[in-house]
């Protein structure tokens, strides 16, 4: 981990935040694009596209250079955040839910909003869920106090749903609002957020948006098209700043960001349908390179997360809910367990605090969008021992090639056997741990 600060500010945000720590339960924010890539921020290389906000964020806070999500699709990638368990663990490590299934994330899964919910938390979730469309699934079923967004994707697989009606339904607490255009929907998200925000500002909250931009169709709003160097992709994530900082504005202005965490990041890498960049990264949106499962993450959160750090550990999505559940005091009788129930998101904390420089995490498995799994990594090793159902042995040092494009497998056959032994034991043991998601017969 990097750190770019004098010991002077080190000292006295260490103490703010020993003080702020004492004081009533913190806030949350999570902030997640959908199929936004790890090189269409400025603080993460772009040169096309601008983000002051999000460059503020970082410079306050924490930007994470090796987050990962654990899949490279939607549903799936979700699912993860919002138990702590690889999807496959859930049953939902396969495919992408349409408005036509009869599945969702089971309601006997423990969700991080049921968990803060159970601590007096005010939990709200604005935008696309992508979880399930029946009720047992839907987000006021799953924790959720508030919700208000899409159910579904505005993409041509389930807008032809939704064409005799007028498009894809904006839903708030199970009524129909509105039918919005692509380009409505981040203004329209803002201003929800920001209100939830408002009327539980004297209480503990959780609030998760998850942006249904950039994923395909795309669509910038009038004060943002034609505003990038990035085309309309990049109005789209100028548009994100803008919004990350209207509420980031809102916490400081209300006087709770020295109680407050916000993260923002990516469900998966860039689509092939989209002009974004994974950056320095191998591949896209679907497959399991670098550039489809390590995304942008920046975390904040005055006088807790020390300004201005650069944090290579490796952390991953699934990781958020264990770590938040620690900061929010969430009795987590068992390490690895929730509510009885096998996770595999680990406690990052420390890392987050600055009271360790080093993730209990050194590694992670990773699967494909149909649910099998490919590789490996582990520290500066990334090794794929199946891809696309055959067998193929890949090893790659990040270290010296996070563009993954020298094969090294045939100059450490010893690293390679002992990777694929540990995949392979992973694979048997969360086989034999799956547990099914919810179906409507």
């Amino acid at each position: 981990m990097r750190r770019t600060y004098f010991l002077l500010a080190f000292l006295f945000v260490n103490v703010i935040g020993v003080n702020a720590q004492d004081s009533s339960p913190p806030n949350f924010v999570l902030i997640m694009a959908d199929d936004q890539g790890y090189g269409d921020l400025s603080c993460y290389g772009s040169t096309t596209i601008k983000t002051p906000n999000i460059d503020r964020m970082a410079e306050e806070g924490m930007r994470l250079t090796d987050f990962y999500v654990a899949s490279p699709i939607c549903t799936s990638s979700r699912a993860a955040l919002m138990t702590g368990c690889y999807p496959v663990r859930v049953g939902l490590g396969k495919g992408v839910l349409r408005p036509d299934s009869n599945r969702g994330l089971n309601p006997d899964e423990t969700t991080v909003a049921e968990l803060l919910q159970a601590e007096g938390y005010a939990t709200c979730c604005i935008g696309k869920w992508h979880l399930g469309f029946l009720d047992p699934f839907i987000p006021n079923a799953q924790g959720f106090d508030h919700y208000f967004g899409l159910y579904h994707n505005q993409d041509d697989w389930e807008a032809k749903f939704f064409e005799e009606e007028g498009g894809v339904p904006l839903i708030r607490n199970g009524e129909i609002v509105a039918r919005p255009e692509p380009g409505e929907l981040i203004e329209l998200y803002t201003t929800e957020a920001i209100q939830f925000i408002v009327e539980n500002k004297d209480d503990p909250f959780f609030l998760y948006l998850p942006h249904t931009m950039p994923h395909d169709p795309i669509g910038a709003s009038e004060r943002f098209a034609g505003r990038s160097e990035g085309g309309l992709y990049g109005d789209v994530i100028e548009c994100l700043d803008w919004s990350t900082g209207e509420i980031l504005d809102a916490i400081r202005e209300l006087g709770i960001a020295e109680n407050t965490y916000v993260f923002y990041f990516s469900d998966n890498g860039p689509s092939p349908l989209n002009t974004g960049s994974a950056g320095p990264l191998a591949g896209r949106k679907h497959t399991t390179y670098e550039g489809g499962l390590r995304v942008p993450c920046v975390a904040w959160a005055p006088g807790r997360i020390e300004p201005g750090v650069t944090c290579d550990e490796i952390i991953v999505s699934i990781d958020l809910l264990p770590t938040l559940a620690r900061l929010a005091g969430c009795p987590l009788p068992v390490e690895g367990y929730v509510d009885g129930r096998t996770i595999d998101g680990l406690d990052v904390s420390q890392v987050f605090l600055g009271t360790s420089e080093t993730s209990p995490r050194d590694g992670l498995f990773f699967h494909n969008g149909g649910g099998k799994l490919e590789g490996i990594r582990e520290g500066r090793w990334k090794f794929y021992f199946r891809r696309k159902g055959q067998d193929v042995w890949e090893l790659y040092d990040l270290a010296q090639d996070v563009g993954e494009s020298n094969n090294v497998a045939e100059e450490h056959p010893d690293v390679c056997s002992r990777l694929h032994q540990k995949a392979l034991t992973f694979e048997s043991m969360l086989t034999e741990g799956i547990r099914p998601c919810g179906i409507i017969e």
